[in-house]
């Protein structure tokens, strides 16, 4: 019954821009669907259940409904240690990935190649979600671009935000890791190959995506 349900009503979403779950499928492709996976906490957490295929037990580490930001990072760092011929990747939001970064400096310490897939959407995208549906997109909160000198109900969405902190290539850079921006879907392949050239330390891959894009629950 199940299949059938999955059959008639299909996971979708558009493919005119950047968005989380091609980016998870994309992920999928390039490690083969070998790799270990971690999540933080949001939209991007149910991305990774419903597009990356599992087809082996112990390869989803999330905290499920639990709701503990920052997990994502140290089960990373705990999977790679019980797991150096694994492959591992942190799937994060620009939210939660901040909520224990300093475990970066852990990573490089013990110097492992772990591949840190940040999805920048510029808010805290599962409240702003709620807050869309809800209250008619009266926004508090949530926009991580949000400076005190904004509109109050800002609806000029992208035409005068100012730059999104904090520039997660240039943080990776800041604790000797690797970091690279992927803006479209052209950038795959060699953001790919360039976590892959890096044997001896983390690399933040950072995926700047669709910013009110909605996930199914």
């Amino acid at each position: 019954k199940i299949k059938d349900y999955k059959a008639k009503y299909p996971l979708t979403y558009h493919k005119d821009v950047l968005t989380g779950p091609f980016a998870v499928e994309e992920i999928y492709r390039q490690t083969n669907g070998e790799a270990i996976i971690t999540t933080e906490v949001g939209q991007h957490q149910m991305w990774a259940a419903q597009y990356y295929k599992y087809t082996k037990p112990r390869t989803l580490l999330t905290s499920g409904g639990l709701g503990t930001m920052g997990y994502g990072l140290p089960a990373a760092i705990g999977a790679k240690l019980g797991n150096m011929d694994k492959t591992v990747i942190c799937i994060s939001g620009d939210g939660g990935m901040q909520m224990n970064i300093q475990e970066m400096a852990t990573a490089v310490a013990l110097e492992l190649p772990l591949v840190l897939c940040v999805f920048n959407n510029g808010y805290l995208g599962n409240v702003r979600q709620w807050q869309e549906l809800f209250f008619n997109k009266r926004y508090s909160g949530t926009c991580l671009r949000y400076r005190r000198s904004c509109e109050r109900n800002c609806t000029k969405k992208d035409e005068c935000c100012p730059k999104y902190t904090p520039d997660f290539v240039k943080l990776a850079e800041s604790y000797d890791a690797y970091g690279i921006r992927v803006m479209n879907e052209e950038d795959m392949d060699k953001a790919f190959d360039y976590a892959d050239s890096h044997k001896n330390g983390p690399t933040i891959i950072e995926f700047i995506i669709e910013r009110e894009a909605n996930v199914s629950p």
